[in-house]
Order: structure tokens, then C-alpha cells, then sequence
């Protein structure tokens, strides 16, 4: 069942940048779509939290849900739909690949400590996986709002890192609330925040929004992307460890790349793919000691089963 999921989440999270895609070339306003997304998400979730009594209304008076939906879902999301009206589905989403690195960084700056070995190989090696997958861009067809484009996905990594570090203390404050119903009161912060940047600007027209491919893209990313993906993940955070879900991001955006090319006709270069892959393994190799640590806690567990047996 957990191997079942896991690979769920991982299809889940590879599709909704293509969904995002689909919605904006249909004429949604990105970042109206992207707060309608989360609010509705968010609100959801937090109301399915507080019926099982795992979860208070008040928890969204706190400051600390303001300021993990700035990192998590505004500053993340702002950035890559507003990215998405000039970039294709799956440079997107590996550039979103990028994020441990980004963390890594934050975390070894925050504490002051020097990289470890196998860190400092995977900063080099995913920093040059993201020049290989911008250079057929830059060299072969260059635009201005393109180079934007990957710059602000880029940014919004940046905002996850800090998001991601501070959740991680919001988490351990609030260790008698469900993180499902945290992630849903910052997601309903980031969506308020969306809808309000929207609003000065952005021109949303109601029948954009009703177009079919709009209309379905929209409902997708509300109750695939976000309940079911992010309910998935917390799911087997409970069930195994933090690292092993978080390993989606090392599979994710090679699906988004794929589901680009072949159901939307995206064009992808080999210099690309290549670079794709660069930066998924260098991401691997920053995060070497925790994955053999996860496979040898595994393999613990197995035993452990097989002799009780």
C-alpha cells in the first residue's frame, strides 16, 4: 500500500504542471487560478480537519500560517503560473527540481558550517544541469520572457527553501494539530494572497474561466493536485519518514517532462533532457546520506519482520 501511494503522489505531483499549463493557454488569469486553487484547496481540507476534531478554526489567527503560506504557496506559486504563460510544463517542473538544492544552501548558510563533500558535488553538478537545460534557450531561439520565465521559477524556489525551513519549527510548535490541517491553513494564506495580487493585476473575465479545458484544469489541480497529492504525502510522512516522500521530487518533474512531450506536443531538446537528468542526479547526491540512511532503515525493518515471523 505505501509503494502504491508513493508511486500515486509521484504521477499526481508530475501531472499538475502540465494541468497548469493546459489552464493558462485556455485563458485563465495564472495567478487568479493559482489562489482560487489553493483557497478553495485549503479551505477544504481545514474543514474535513476540524470535523474530526484534528484541527481548531483559530489555528488560521496565527501569524505562523501567514508566514509559512507566503514561503510555501505565494512565493512558490506566483512565480511559477505567471512563469508557465512563457515556459513549457516540463522545463517548469524540472527547474521546480531544484528546490533540496536550494535548501541545502539556505540551511548550511543559516547554521554557518562548510558543505560536505558529496553536498558541494551535488551543488556543482545540479548547477550545471540547470545551465544545460537553459542553454538550447539561450542559444537557439532567446527570449527575454522566456529567460524571465525560468528565472521566477527559480525565485520561487528560493521562497520554498525559507518556507520549507520554517515550517519545519511551525511543525514542532504545533505538534498537537495535524500537519494536513497546517498545510491547508498556510495553503488558504497563499491563495487570499494570489486572489488579492490578481486583483491589481490582473483582467479575469468569467467566461475565461468556464471554458472547458479552463473549468477541468482548475477542478484537477483543487482535488488531484492539491487534496489528494498533498493528503498522500502527509499520509506516508506518518506511515514511514519525512525523507522518503520527499524523494518525489527526484521522479516528478522527469514525469512532467515526459507527459509534456507526449500529450501536449511540447518541444524538449536533448540538451535539455540531458540537463534534466543532470540536475535530478546532483539533487540525488546532496541528499546521498539520507536516502542510504532511509534504504538501510528499510532493510532493518524488513528483517526485523522476517524474524518475528
Amino acid at each position: 500500500m505505501i509503494f502504491v501511494n508513493y508511486l500515486l503522489m509521484c504521477l499526481v505531483f508530475g501531472t499538475t504542471f502540465l494541468a497548469i499549463k493546459v489552464g493558462i493557454d485556455a485563458g485563465t488569469p495564472p495567478l487568479f487560478s493559482a489562489g482560487i486553487r489553493f483557497l478553495a484547496a485549503g479551505g477544504i481540507l481545514l474543514l474535513w480537519m476540524v470535523a474530526k476534531r484534528k484541527a481548531k478554526f483559530s489555528l488560521l489567527l496565527r501569524k505562523e500560517m501567514f508566514l509559512t503560506g507566503i514561503g510555501l504557496t505565494f512565493g512558490v506559486f506566483a512565480p511559477l503560473y505567471w512563469a508557465e504563460q512563457y515556459l513549457s510544463s516540463g522545463i517548469a517542473a524540472i527547474l521546480s527540481a531544484t528546490a533540496p538544492l536550494m535548501i541545502l544552501l539556505l540551511q548550511t548558510a543559516i547554521a554557518r558550517q562548510r558543505l560536505s563533500l558529496s553536498s558541494l558535488a551535488g551543488c556543482l553538478i545540479g548547477s550545471a544541469g540547470v545551465v544545460l537545460l537553459l542553454l538550447p534557450g539561450l542559444t537557439v531561439s532567446f527570449s527575454k520572457l522566456w529567460m524571465l520565465g525560468c528565472i521566477a521559477v527559480l525565485l520561487g524556489q528560493v521562497f520554498y527553501s525559507a518556507g520549507t525551513v520554517y515550517s519545519r519549527r511551525v511543525v514542532q510548535r504545533f505538534q498537537d494539530t495535524s500537519p494536513i490541517a497546517l498545510n491547508a491553513a498556510q495553503m488558504m494564506y497563499g491563495g487570499v494572497l494570489l486572489l488579492a495580487l490578481s486583483l491589481f493585476t490582473e483582467n479575469t473575465r468569467l467566461e475565461n474561466l468556464l471554458a472547458p479545458n479552463a473549468a477541468m484544469s482548475l477542478l484537477y489541480l483543487i482535488i488531484v493536485g492539491s487534496m489528494t497529492g498533498h493528503t498522500i504525502f502527509y499520509w506516508l510522512i506518518a506511515k514511514t519518514n519525512p525523507v522518503f516522500p520527499s524523494t518525489w521530487l527526484y521522479i516528478s518533474p522527469l514525469i512532467a517532462l515526459c507527459l509534456g512531450a507526449v500529450l501536449y506536443g511540447e518541444q524538449v531538446s536533448v540538451v535539455s533532457v540531458f540537463g534534466g537528468i543532470t540536475i535530478i542526479i546532483g539533487i540525488i547526491v546532496i541528499n546521498l546520506d539520507n536516502l542510504k540512511a532511509l534504504v538501510f532503515k528499510n532493510k532493518s525493518e524488513v528483517k526485523k519482520a522476517g524474524e518475528a515471523v
